[in-house]
C-alpha cells in the first residue's frame, strides 16, 4: 500500500529578519542581514560581540498575559509562529479532531533559565527559586505547552539533534503522518541561544565567529569566514496527509516529500562528508527524487572553515560534476544559526522558494574559496523556478538530517 502523501499547508515564523513571514521572506530576497551588536546583555568581557536578534517581540501580542507569566521566551516564540502557522493553514481546531493533530518541536529549551536559577539558590536560597521553573526550562514543555495552547492532544515531542533539530523534526512529523498516527502535524523549532552562557561557551570552543563588524560576521563559503553566529527565534510548518488537506480545502503550498538521517560516528566536533552525502541521498530516495531532477539545495551553510569546506565535498560526493550546476545559498548569512530551529526556518525559506521561483543570496560573499567552488548564489537573488529543493542540516556531533521539498501536484 502507498505511502501517503503530506502536504505543507502552513507557515509561521519569528526571525531577526521580523515577525512575520512576510519580512523574513523578503529579507531574504532583498539580502538583508539581521545580524548585529548584542543588546540583551553587556558583552565587554566577551570576545563575540555579534548575534541576530529578534526585536519588538511582545509575548502578549500572541497569548494572554497569564500564559506569557508562565513560560520561557522559547516557549512564547514557539507559540507565536504556531498561532501564525495555524493561521496560515486556515486550521481552525474546532472543526478537528483534537487526537489526530500532534506537535513535534525542535528545541534545547531555556537552559540560561536554568543557570540563572543555580545562581538564585546559590546566593538567595531555595525558597527564593521560581516555582514554574521546571515547566519554563524542560526542552519538553516547549511542545507540550504549545500543544495545550492549541488544544492539540496527537503525538507530541520536543527533540534535540543539535543543528539537525529542526529538519529531524519535520521528518519525524513526516512519518508520523505516514504511519496514520495522526492527519495533521506542527513541526518546527523554537531557540533563544542569543544568551549569555550559549554565546560564553560556543564562542569559547571557537565555533563562533568573533568578528565586531555586522557586515564581516557571518559569510558562508568565503575564504576569509572566521564562525558562524548565532540567532534566535521560531519557525513552524503546519503539515497534513494530501486527502485531509483536500478534504478541507487546505492551501497547499508545496510538498514534504522525504526525509534521510545519518550519524557520522566520526569525531565530537569535525563533519564526515560521506556521512552527509549519504544524508541527502537518503532524503532523495524516501522522496523518489534523481539527482537530475533537484533544482537547488538551501545549504547547511554554517560559516565556519571545515563545515562550509565538508558540505561542499558532501554536494560533490553526491552529484558529481552536476554539483556545479546546481545552486546552493545560506539563510543563515542573513539570520545567523538559529540552533534547534535552523532547520524549519530554512524550510520554510524553502517552500517561499518554490512558490515564489525566488532563490534567496549567500551575501557577503567577497573572495571566492577554491575549496567552497560551487555556485553558492552570491549577495544578489536569483530569479529561477525551482521545483524540487534539498535542504541540508548537519548537527554538531555528526546527526545529519536531510529534506526534500517538492512543488505540490
Amino acid at each position: 500500500m502507498p505511502q501517503p502523501r503530506v502536504m505543507i499547508t502552513g507557515l509561521g515564523t519569528i526571525t531577526p529578519l521580523g515577525l512575520t513571514l512576510d519580512q523574513y521572506w523578503q529579507g531574504l530576497v532583498n539580502g538583508q542581514s539581521a545580524i548585529g551588536p548584542i543588546t540583551k546583555f553587556d558583552t565587554s568581557r566577551y570576545p563575540v560581540k555579534v548575534a541576530a536578534e529578534v526585536r519588538g517581540f511582545e509575548p502578549t501580542d500572541y497569548m494572554d498575559i497569564k500564559r506569557a507569566d508562565r513560560t520561557s521566551l522559547c516557549t512564547q516564540y514557539a507559540i507565536a509562529a504556531t498561532r501564525m502557522a495555524l493561521s496560515s493553514a486556515d486550521l481552525d481546531m474546532a472543526h478537528e479532531k483534537p487526537e489526530r493533530v500532534g506537535t513535534v518541536i525542535a528545541t534545547s529549551g531555556a537552559v540560561d533559565l536554568l543557570i540563572n536559577q543555580g545562581e538564585v539558590l546559590k546566593n538567595r536560597g531555595p525558597m527564593r527559586i521560581d516555582p514554574l521553573l521546571i515547566s519554563k526550562v524542560a526542552p519538553s514543555m516547549v511542545s507540550a505547552i504549545t500543544g495545550l495552547e492549541f488544544g492539540m492532544k496527537g503525538p507530541n515531542s520536543s527533540l534535540n539533534s543539535a543543528c539537525a533539530s529542526g529538519n529531524d523534526a519535520l521528518g519525524t512529523a513526516l512519518n508520523l503522518l505516514r504511519m496514520g498516527h495522526a492527519d495533521v502535524m506542527l513541526a518546527g523549532g523554537s531557540e533563544t541561544q542569543v544568551n549569555p552562557i550559549a554565546i560564553a561557551i560556543t564562542g569559547l570552543v571557537g565555533a563562533l565567529s568573533r568578528e565586531p563588524d555586522p557586515k564581516k560576521a557571518c559569510r558562508p563559503f568565503d575564504l576569509n569566514r572566521s564562525g558562524m553566529v548565532y540567532g534566535e527565534g521560531a519557525a513552524f510548518l503546519v503539515l497534513e496527509t494530501l486527502e485531509h488537506a483536500q478534504q478541507r480545502g487546505a492551501p497547499i503550498l508545496a510538498e514534504l516529500a522525504g526525509a534521510g538521517w545519518t550519524f557520522d560516528a566520526f569525531n565530537e566536533t569535525a563533519p564526515d562528508p560521506e556521512q552527509e552525502a549519504i544524508a541527502m541521498r537518503m532524503a532523495l530516495n524516501d522522496a523518489g527524487v534523481s539527482l537530475e531532477q533537484v533544482d537547488y539545495v538551501n545549504a547547511h551553510g554554517t560559516s565556519t572553515k571545515f563545515n562550509d569546506v565538508t558540505e561542499t565535498k558532501a554536494l560533490k560526493l553526491l552529484f558529481g560534476e552536476r554539483a556545479y550546476k546546481v545552486p546552493i545559498s545560506s539563510n543563515k548569512s542573513m539570520i545567523g544559526h538559529l540552533a534547534c530551529a535552523a532547520g524549519a526556518a530554512e524550510a520554510v525559506a524553502a517552500v517561499m522558494t518554490i512558490k515564489e521561483g525566488i532563490i534567496p543570496p549567500t551575501i557577503n560573499y567577497e573572495t571566492p574559496d577554491p575549496e567552497c567552488d560551487l555556485d553558492c548564489v552570491p549577495n544578489v537573488a536569483r530569479q529561477q523556478s525551482v521545483d524540487i529543493c534539498l535542504s541540508n542540516s548537519f548537527g554538531m556531533g555528526g546527526q545529519n538530517c536531510c529534506t526534500v521539498i517538492k512543488r505540490a501536484s
